[in-house]
């Protein structure tokens, strides 16, 4: 089972570039500009990912992205993501950015969206890895600053097919965004949102009915609500689950809780994803794996979640059908 789960193709909706910072890349980046980590070493960085809950887990992540000061730096920073994607078999990948956690630090956002997208684009052409970038705002800022963002991202527009919103979700409601993504929908971009994670069903409803999102990132809370769950399986709104996240930052205290084979098995288009693996103890495999040895995944429920992640990606139809028929063949 696990030669079959990493030579699946598989697609990847919910990743935060920022999160895939590996201990051992964090150090060698502070070495590179001069910056004193408060561990003393690799092996000190990893002991204190120990997280209660989601703020225990962003207090260090932040910390950690002050290493981030170049576009080599980020560039450095997203390939070494694309080369797991490449070991893993992930073909087509949708990562997120936080430009905010740059620039209210002084970091340019050409800095920022040049070195990541240029790591793409080289993905692109050594591994043939699609993908599409989704910018987003830190819910725990104002709604001003997200506008300010937005206006930043202008001249890359090109390079970013849509916006999202992370970081703390107790609090900070998807009313508060209601107008940035109005103006961000208005542009012709596509809409995510981070709801039901730590806070209620109700989020992802105002996610869906407020900021008119195509997608759910997390949304396992919408199983507290039997009505939300049949609107989401007859809207066929996708949501992109990340099984080791939901465990480490005890959303479920045991794998063994995660409920997302009982969304899968009502008809919710739900996906597996990775969310900040170098935090959370695994890329697109390890997420699969986890859930064969805690909920005896089978190969076709694998099958039928990786189907769900090509047929809701963002990608062109297109290359859907191209990742559809590889996955088929796979199968077969």
């Amino acid at each position: 089972m696990e030669h079959f789960l990493n030579a699946m193709p598989k697609a990847e909706l919910h990743l935060h570039i920022e999160g895939t910072l590996e201990p051992e890349l964090m150090f060698k980046l502070a070495e590179r500009n001069g910056i004193e980590l408060p561990y003393s070493s690799v092996d000190q960085l990893r002991a204190a990912y120990d997280f209660g809950n989601l703020q225990d887990f962003l207090d260090p992540y932040y910390q950690g992205a002050e290493v981030l000061q170049t576009e080599q730096d980020f560039y450095d920073l997203t390939w070494a993501y694309i080369e797991r994607c490449h070991e893993q078999n992930v073909i087509h990948i949708e990562p997120f950015f936080d430009p905010q956690t740059h620039t209210d630090r002084g970091i340019p956002f050409a800095t920022v969206i040049n070195g990541i997208s240029r790591a793409l684009e080289d993905a692109k052409t050594r591994y043939g890895i699609s993908s599409g970038l989704i910018m987003c705002f830190l819910r725990h800022l104002s709604e001003e600053q997200a506008f300010d963002t937005l206006q930043q991202a202008l001249p890359y527009l090109d390079r970013i097919i849509g916006i999202g919103l992370d970081s703390s979700e107790q609090g900070h409601p998807p009313t508060k965004f209601q107008r940035v993504f109005a103006k961000a929908r208005a542009m012709g971009l596509l809409l995510v949102a981070h709801a039901g994670e730590e806070g209620p069903a109700q989020n992802v409803i105002d996610s869906l009915d407020l900021l008119h999102v195509d997608r759910i990132d997390h949304g396992v809370r919408a199983a507290d609500d039997p009505a939300l769950m049949r609107r989401l399986a007859e809207e066929k709104i996708a949501l992109t689950v990340c099984p080791l996240s939901n465990t480490r930052l005890r959303v479920f205290s045991d794998m063994r809780e995660h409920n997302i084979l009982q969304m899968l098995a009502v008809g919710v288009k739900v996906t597996v994803n990775s969310d900040d693996p170098a935090y959370f103890g695994g890329y697109m495999t390890e997420n699969f794996l986890a859930l064969y040895h805690a909920l005896n995944l089978s190969k076709e429920q694998a099958l039928e979640l990786t189907r769900n992640s090509f047929e809701y990606s963002f990608a062109s139809r297109e290359r859907k059908d191209e990742m559809l028929v590889l996955l088929n063949r796979f199968a077969a």
